[in-house]
């Protein structure tokens, strides 16, 4: 079965930095992306950043682009969001999830991940 787990979340202040990690298990990393997204209160699920694990491609929110970084250890098979210069708005429930393939153009589209796993929220005090 595949499964998924993410961890990491936590309280931080503004400006502070934060690793999230997603271990994987019940498939190949090489032929599957990885998606970060995240939900705060009242609004719609948004795509963070895509990790290809067959040619590592990246991709990310422009929110988030000079400050966040996600990486891959496929040895264990595990991708890790790290996060840095957190701003208050980045407070979430932040989920990883997977689907075969690449990331692609359309790696944003939360509907297209076929596997989710549990959230675990990122408060961002100011």
């Amino acid at each position: 079965d595949v499964q998924l787990q993410a961890s990491g979340g936590g309280l931080v202040q503004a400006g502070g930095s934060l690793r999230l990690s997603c271990a994987a298990s019940g498939f190949s990393f090489e032929d599957y992306t990885i998606g970060w997204f995240r939900q705060a209160p009242g609004k719609d699920r948004e795509g963070v950043s895509c990790i290809s694990g067959s040619d590592g491609s990246t991709y990310y929110t422009n929110s988030v682009k000079g400050r966040v970084t996600i990486s891959s250890d496929n040895a264990k098979n595990t991708v890790y969001l790290h996060m840095n210069s957190l701003k208050p708005e980045d407070t979430a429930v932040y989920y990883c999830a997977t689907d075969p393939g690449l990331c692609g153009r359309t790696w944003y589209v939360w509907r297209k991940y076929v596997y989710w796993g549990r959230g675990t929220l990122v408060t961002v005090s100011s």
